[in-house]
């Protein structure tokens, strides 16, 4: 099937940051550009019924699209190849001033960690003197990233329903950082999202990163057809076998070679006590953090970065907004009670990873949100005892509430009416604070997704963190 779209008569579906960069990148590649979107004004037609589609060589569609709606079932019966923005980037990139050729690309993706590692990546690379952005589902569309002769490498963060499309990628260096069950409910189910996650590895020409600590990642890795002379490079927050990077004697360490030691001996890299950044207020590290630099360096170093420059990038680096983030605290010493926005924890795997971050009895838990068919016994288990109480919202929050009954009937919890919508942070932050003890976090780390209630995951913790910090002035004097 001929992806190329030079010259072809390009249908657009949905104007959102990746709908409108494809549409401008297009211009002047291919014969036409139409853009069908129902909710924007912008485009050029605002119903699907108005395709003529014996106008269309090709469908870029948006992700918020899944493969089972209609109109991509009508391209599909017609032949009409149907691409990602991604792979719609993929075919349009152009060549760099630094070097002639297209900016090659390091690809993340995987449950959880993405857009950290992502961040962490680009860091390292600029720090080493590239151009190097971070784009794709974080920062800017790819699509025009690609068309910026000045970019000299791109970290693009790619999600499950941005490979789901894509066919060609041959990525310069690579990562899955875990899988866990997500997004069921636009895959299809646990195997197809695995299967689309998988395209990252195909044809990877400097570096395979894998999680040497999640066998579904490991068998991926172990199973990818890669270019010769492609290192493989597992991450463990353990000690590393040969062929890994990982955690020894408080020194993160490699035994891959990519550090630029011979392939399984050991060779030291940065100490953990200088990763600042990655740490609570109190000086615990987060273990997902240093998990996500791990994979971080392996990319970076695999890239070409110098590993000086690497290794000061990750000693500065702070998590994005929205992503273990105090926000907000009352108290002093071990009588602090903090405010916690992980609001970017939209699924079970990730709330799992910030509830382990804390002390058995420590944290009021604020979750819920739209689930995405998933199921939260396990989450609730295995973090039982760290719960002192949980505060539920949401328009459906049977979910959550159910697997508290079953797995943790001690856990006190309390249910937030969804309306008025209004109030609802306000009601939230003020159940969690009732519960609260000197020592403990309130944490909104939902597990779930958020355009139930909220426009977004940044909205929804910019309202925790505004609701936060007017309840903490309210008592602080009381």
């Amino acid at each position: 099937m001929n992806l190329d779209m030079t010259d072809k008569r390009v249908l657009v579906a949905g104007l959102g940051v990746s709908g409108k960069g494809v549409v401008k990148a297009l211009q002047g590649q291919a014969r036409s550009v139409t853009s069908v979107d129902e909710q924007s004004e912008q485009a050029d037609l605002h119903s699907f019924d108005q395709i003529n589609w014996s106008q269309i060589d090709s469908v870029v569609v948006s992700p918020g699209f899944n493969p089972r709606t209609s109109f991509i079932r009508t391209a599909q019966k017609l032949n009409i190849p149907v691409l990602s923005e991604v792979e719609a980037a993929w075919q349009l990139r152009v060549p760099t001033l630094r070097t002639g050729n297209p900016a090659p690309w390091i690809g993340i993706t995987g449950t959880n960690g993405k857009t950290s590692t992502t961040q962490m990546t680009a860091a390292m690379m600029s720090a080493a003197g590239w151009d190097a952005p971070a784009v794709g589902n974080i920062g800017q569309a790819v699509s025009q990233a690609v068309v910026d002769p000045l970019h000299d490498v791109l970290c693009v963060e790619l999600s499950s329903f941005q490979l789901h499309f894509t066919q060609s990628l041959a990525l310069e260096c690579a990562a899955i950082t875990n899988l866990a069950a997500d997004h069921l409910d636009w895959h299809g189910g646990f195997e197809s999202y695995i299967e689309d996650k998988a395209k990252v590895y195909h044809g990877v020409q400097k570096a395979l990163v894998y999680n040497a600590d999640d066998p579904r990642v490991s068998a991926l890795a172990a199973a990818a057809s890669t270019a010769p002379g492609c290192l493989n490079i597992g991450c463990t927050l353990s000690e590393p076998k040969a062929g890994q990077i990982g955690v020894s004697q408080g020194w993160i360490v490699d035994r891959s070679g990519v550090a630029g030691n011979e392939f399984g001996q050991l060779e030291r890299i940065i100490p953990i006590e200088q990763l600042h950044g990655l740490r609570e207020p109190n000086g615990h590290l987060y273990p997902h953090l240093l998990a996500d630099a791990l994979c971080a360096f392996a990319l970076a170093l695999g890239a070409g970065a110098d590993r000086v420059a690497a290794c000061k990038a990750i000693e500065s680096f702070k998590p994005g907004d929205h992503r273990i983030e105090t926000v907000a605290q009352i108290g002093q010493g071990d009588q602090t009670i903090r405010f916690v926005d992980d609001s970017k924890a939209t699924n079970a795997h990730a709330a799992q990873a910030s509830l382990a971050s804390y002390e058995p009895g420590s944290v009021v838990w604020i979750a819920g949100g739209l689930s995405k068919g998933s199921r939260f016994d396990q989450l609730i288990a295995s973090q039982a005892s760290r719960l002192a109480a949980v505060v539920v919202l949401g328009i459906d929050p049977e979910p959550v509430v159910e697997a508290l009954q079953e797995q943790a009937p001690q856990v006190p919890y309390t249910r937030v009416e969804p309306e008025p919508a209004s109030s609802l942070m306000e009601r939230t932050v003020a159940a969690a604070a009732a519960y609260a003890r000197p020592g403990q976090v309130v944490l909104l780390a939902p597990a779930c997704a958020s355009m139930d209630q909220f426009t977004s995951y940044k909205q929804r913790g910019q309202l925790f963190a505004q609701e936060a910090q007017r309840w903490v002035s309210d008592h602080e004097n009381h």
